[in-house]
């Protein structure tokens, strides 16, 4: 079985306001006392209203989900104790009008230094899954055929629409928030891993970045581990579709494993196509039309559709069909995290966002 792993970033809310707490620091040490939260489970971030949690190497679904539950249960906890609450959101539906402290460390002090205003900014949640590979190659050429999914996987995922107390007009504000740092957004096309090395040591050579954690591209390669990350995903307000895509994208890879293993070519779409069409799925969502692998303009449902019948055999050979099948049908049926905040918006307005998303 392919093994993955899920890391969630939350924000710490006031229930009454919805503006940021930053209690990061006491809230991540009380969720760290908790018996059933392991070492590590529980990390900081660059702002102090912000939690990361990070599930350990799972084999199925079943786990993955029961892990992301506990540790939002042990997250959500602590932070009540301290007057908050957890919130799993892409971006704050409101923002204080001076920065959110910086957690005090010296990589973040560092990046505070380097971006004062896009660190002040940083306020946006995503969720990242982790899939082994066999080796850094194979995951690199993975990485090349991914590509062309990328801005499916954000349509579906967006759930960061409000910022500053209104609707962005944009379904992931996020996403558009986290492409302007230096090395960000849709990466490029690499030839091999010797090549994705050499462009690396390049940018870091160049002192452009200060280590591998700045490759904020939405798809990378593990400097640690024989692994390939997805991180196009904003945070999900519900565990279960959290589970969803840790399945498609376990799927994915094992779908673009195989047609490396076959030998077939990676797809041949533009990057200049691919970075419009991540614009435009940020923009949208799931309510307008998606581009398909192919380039082509399509009804954002039959692309989904297409998504499942391209990782079919790998859900299938990994017992996750029913599951992520059921839950995409679902997602498009109830819409996106940011379609259903924005419906609580247009009901009751910023507070009745605040209940949504803290629970």
């Amino acid at each position: 079985m392919t093994t993955i792993g899920v890391e969630e970033e939350y924000l710490l809310l006031d229930p009454v306001t919805g503006l940021p707490v930053p209690a990061a620091d006491k809230v991540r040490a009380a969720a760290g006392l908790a018996p059933f939260v392991g070492d590590q489970e529980v990390q900081s971030e660059l702002l102090q209203a912000q939690v990361e949690v990070a599930t350990p190497v799972c084999e199925t679904l079943e786990e993955a989900g029961g892990h992301l539950l506990r540790l939002r249960h042990a997250v959500g906890a602590a932070a009540e104790r301290y007057g908050c609450r957890l919130a799993p959101c892409g971006t704050p539906p409101l923002r204080h009008g001076r920065p959110v402290a910086v957690t005090d460390k010296a990589r973040y002090r560092a990046m505070r230094s380097q971006a004062p205003q896009l660190v002040a900014e940083q306020l946006v949640n995503g969720m990242h899954v982790h899939v082994a590979v066999p080796g850094r190659e194979e995951g690199l050429q993975v990485m090349n055929r991914l590509l062309v999914w990328l801005p499916v996987l954000t349509a579906m995922a967006a759930n960061s629409p409000l910022w500053d107390g209104h609707d962005t007009g944009f379904a992931s504000w996020r996403t558009v928030v986290f492409d302007r740092w230096p090395v960000s957004g849709m990466p490029p096309y690499f030839a091999d891993v010797a090549d994705y090395d050499r462009r690396v040591q390049r940018l870091l050579k160049s002192g452009l970045i200060a280590d591998v954690g700045q490759l904020y591209w939405l798809v990378r390669l593990s400097a640690s581990y024989p692994t390939i990350e997805v991180r196009c995903l904003d945070v999900q307000l519900r565990p279960d579709d959290a589970v969803m895509f840790a399945g498609l994208v376990r799927a994915l890879v094992r779908t673009e494993l195989a047609s490396v293993e076959a030998g077939a070519p990676a797809p041949d779409v533009a990057p200049e196509l691919l970075r419009a069409a991540l614009w435009h799925a940020a923009r949208h969502g799931l309510s307008d039309t998606l581009v398909d692998p192919h380039g082509e303009s399509r009804r954002a449902g039959d692309v989904l559709y297409q998504l499942l019948r391209h990782v079919s055999p790998a859900l299938e050979e990994a017992g996750d069909t029913r599951l992520v099948s059921g839950l995409v049908h679902r997602l498009l049926q109830d819409g996106t995290g940011a379609d259903r905040q924005r419906a609580a918006l247009n009901e009751g307005g910023l507070r009745a966002v605040t209940e949504l998303i803290v629970g």
